[in-house]
Order: C-alpha cells, then sequence, then structure tokens
C-alpha cells in the first residue's frame, strides 16, 4: 500500500425507503385524428400511454384527449407524468379503458371533456364509471393503487344535487365552472401539483372561466353564517377573488363529493399517503416478527419510524399507536385471567396482531371569523 497520509474506506450500505407518488394523473378520451397525414404512432384504443410532454400529447392524441393532457400540465405546480388511454370516439368502452389503468401507477383519473350531467350521471354513464373505478380500485385493488376522480358540472350548471347516490363518494371530486375549456383536467393537475396534506383551497387553476354570482355560489356550497365552518354540498366552484391582487381563477374549495365522509380532499389524499407508507414499511416484517414482547415491540417502532418524520414534517400533529396483545403479554403471567391467556393463545395460533394506530391530522384553516370592536 502506497503511503497515504488520510486513509478513507468507503462502504456504501445504502437503504432507499419506498416512496409514493401522489401526483401521477391519468385521462381517458377520444381522439380525433386528423384527415389528413395522421402521426403513425397515434394512441390505440384501451392502450395506456405514458406523456411528459404536452406537445407530444397532443401530435399523438389530436382531440379531446390530447387538449385535456396538455390542461393537466399547464398548471403550476402540475404533474410531471400523465397517461392517456384512448376511447372509441362513437361508442366509447369506459369500462375497458378504466379497467387497463387498474394496476397503473397513477393517483388521480378524469375523463376528456366529459361534463356530468343526467346521461353521464346513470349506473352506466360515464362520470358514474369514473367514480365505480375509483372506489373499486381503492378498496379492493393492488395494495398502493389508491386512487381520486375528477369530473367537472356542465358549464353553468349550480345545482350540487346531481351529486347523489354512488357519485356522492369521498373519492370523487366535482368543479361548478362557466368555461368552455376542460376544467376537470386542469383541477386534476393543480391536485397533482401539491402534496397531499395541502388544503386544495384556494389553490389556482390556469383556466379561464366566468364569475359566478354570490347567489350560485350559496346554491353550490349551501349557506354559512358568521361563526359556521364550510358549508359544501359536495361541489367546488372557480373563483377569481377581489381580495387577490391582479386576475386568476382559483378553486372556490376544496371538498370531495361525500360531505358526510372524509370532506375534503387532503384528508383522504393523506390518508392514502400514509397507508402506503405503513405498508411498505410493514410488508417486512410480514413471516419474520413474532407475537411477543419484543417482536411486537419492534413492530411499533417501525410504525413510528414512518409516523415521527410525518409529524416534523407538520403533516399530522401527533399519533398514537396500541397493541392491545401487547399489554397482555406485559402483565406478569400469574396475573393473566382465563379471557386474558385465551386472547394471547388465540393471537399466536391465528397469527394475527390488531394494532389500532390514532393519528390527529389539523388540516389548514379555511374560515376566519373577525370581530372588529371600535370604542
Amino acid at each position: 500500500m502506497p503511503v497515504r497520509y488520510i486513509r478513507v474506506n468507503p462502504v456504501a450500505d445504502l437503504f432507499a425507503p419506498a416512496v409514493r407518488a401522489f401526483g401521477n394523473i391519468a385521462v381517458v378520451g377520444a381522439v380525433t385524428p386528423p384527415a389528413a397525414n395522421p402521426p403513425p404512432d397515434l394512441l390505440t384504443v384501451g392502450a395506456p400511454v405514458a406523456f411528459t410532454d404536452p406537445g407530444e400529447a397532443r401530435r399523438r392524441a389530436p382531440g379531446d384527449l390530447g387538449r385535456a393532457i396538455a390542461l393537466c400540465f399547464s398548471q403550476s405546480p402540475g404533474p410531471t407524468v400523465v397517461t392517456g388511454v384512448r376511447v372509441d370516439a362513437a361508442t366509447p368502452n369506459w369500462d375497458a379503458a378504466l379497467t387497463a389503468l387498474e394496476t397503473a401507477d397513477v393517483q388521480i383519473v378524469c375523463l376528456a371533456n366529459t361534463p356530468l350531467n343526467a346521461a353521464a350521471a346513470t349506473a352506466t354513464g360515464a362520470i358514474r364509471k369514473l367514480a365505480d373505478h375509483v372506489v373499486s380500485v381503492s378498496t379492493t385493488g393492488t395494495d398502493g393503487a389508491e386512487r381520486i376522480g375528477v369530473a367537472m358540472l356542465a358549464a353553468g350548471a349550480t345545482d350540487p344535487t346531481i351529486v347523489a347516490g354512488a357519485l356522492a363518494s369521498d373519492r370523487m371530486v366535482y368543479v361548478a365552472h362557466k368555461s368552455d375549456e376542460d376544467v376537470a383536467a386542469a383541477v386534476a393537475g393543480t391536485i397533482a401539483g401539491y402534496e397531499p396534506h395541502i388544503s386544495m383551497l384556494l389553490k389556482q387553476v390556469n383556466v379561464s372561466s366566468a364569475a359566478f354570482t354570490p347567489a350560485e355560489i350559496q346554491a353550490v356550497n349551501g349557506s354559512e353564517t358568521f361563526s359556521s365552518g364550510p358549508a359544501g354540498a359536495g361541489v367546488n366552484w372557480l373563483v377569481d377573488p377581489p381580495l387577490f391582487p391582479g386576475q386568476g381563477i382559483y378553486l372556490g374549495e376544496g371538498y370531495t363529493g361525500n360531505p358526510g365522509g372524509k370532506k375534503y380532499v387532503d384528508i383522504t389524499r393523506t390518508v392514502d399517503n400514509l397507508s402506503f407508507l405503513l405498508k411498505a414499511t410493514l410488508i417486512r416484517s410480514i413471516g419474520n416478527l413474532r407475537i411477543s414482547r419484543s417482536g411486537l415491540r419492534a413492530l411499533i417502532a417501525q410504525m413510528e419510524a414512518v409516523l415521527d418524520p410525518q409529524v416534523r414534517q407538520e403533516v399530522i400533529e401527533g399519533y398514537d399507536v396500541t397493541v392491545p396483545i401487547l399489554a397482555l403479554l406485559d402483565k406478569p403471567p400469574a396475573t393473566l385471567t382465563a379471557s386474558e391467556l385465551q386472547q394471547i393463545n388465540d393471537a399466536q395460533n391465528q397469527r394475527v396482531v390488531e394494532v389500532l394506530a390514532a393519528v390527529d391530522y389539523a388540516g389548514a384553516v379555511h374560515r376566519i371569523a373577525i370581530t372588529l370592536k371600535f370604542e
């Protein structure tokens, strides 16, 4: 070995924790090929294609689909990847196109230039199929495939009662507007640009839309009082607040389609993200950790390793992890009742451990009520 005054022996043992993308979009829609010289690599029906360039999307998917993908990319911040799936323009098979996306790495899905109207809301309608898709894949699909859907009402529509039945899902986002553009795609692009725990209230949407009157907004949102929180009927709206300098279009609220469930979009997205992180961490414990005091404490430590950074990043305020069977294992064996012994035996024989994780999620301020007192 030659003389080296400073000796360094680098040891590379890097660990890459699993992470979940939060802003990958999928758009399903029709293509209108040009009559003369259509591109040779035009999208084929039912085949998902990922785009990172809006110009390429317009070229390979001219028409509604290409315009919608380009509108997703035009948001700031916006997505980095948008997957397009073509449907037949005359007889669109929404089921087949959405099924092709079931295992795709997407978190937000919308239909190109397809408003929610009476026809689209029926059991065989396009938006109803979108709602069924995001609910089905999120609840019974592959781990990590949880997603939300975005749909727009018909231009100028202000009646939120169209969002009913299966459409009233906390995995759907609905937007009222007065625009000739594909607002669903624009809002999907806006949501994709923000981390899951960020409220979508008053986030800018790069789209043109005429203003709603106060009465129309009240029809969409419902009535609020001075000290009440947001009302909401499951439909958002676009607004140009005079309090913001200049002009711009913003989301008037951050509601999901289910006012009685997870009312805000950021709640659904944060739960999806935390669920993925916990699953991705704990999967290595399956088949290795034992149902013993040391094994269950190691399990809790792995969950803390996921949740502590979320607290530091102010995604959540705090958490509490409880493993009921561990409390029994910690007791002196002589003090265990017959029922407690049976619970331990059941857990060890069935090889299932129940874990309770309570997370404190504060959420953003959506209303401020100020009383100015002059004397």
